[in-house]
């Protein structure tokens, strides 16, 4: 089986992290059984919030911007091309350090899911 799924087709949606999501490829929404793609734009000046996912790995790629990450007690700089690995279980934001979107594709697997999900609590 094929899929092909058109950009314009996904409507961008708000996650628990407050970051702006547009998916790509879902399970729940196109048919794919095991991962799932999105896009996910961060406005400048404005961070995700630190959160992380019990069962899901995640791999960003930064296709536009730049952005400065946080995962579990490292905090570093990425840059457009830049690609993140985030193992599950691990705490993770990611900010906007530029004047333009910083836009990032986002693999999941298992794939993405608001249970997922969890807050980090305020310290």
């Amino acid at each position: 089986m094929s899929l092909k799924i058109s950009y314009n087709q996904t409507e961008p949606y708000i996650t628990k992290d407050g970051s702006s999501i547009r998916e790509l490829m879902h399970p729940l929404v196109h048919g794919n059984r095991t991962q799932s793609l999105a896009e996910a734009i961060v406005m400048p000046g404005c961070e995700t919030l630190h959160h992380m996912h019990a069962f899901s790995e995640e791999i960003y790629h930064i296709t536009a911007g730049s952005g400065y990450m946080t995962v579990g007690e490292d905090g570093f700089q990425v840059n457009e091309g830049d690609s993140i690995c985030i193992l599950p279980g691990e705490y993770h934001s990611i900010r906007n350090t530029e004047k333009v979107p910083l836009k990032i594709l986002c693999c999941c697997s298992p794939p993405y899911s608001h249970e997922d999900t969890e807050l980090k609590p305020a310290r």
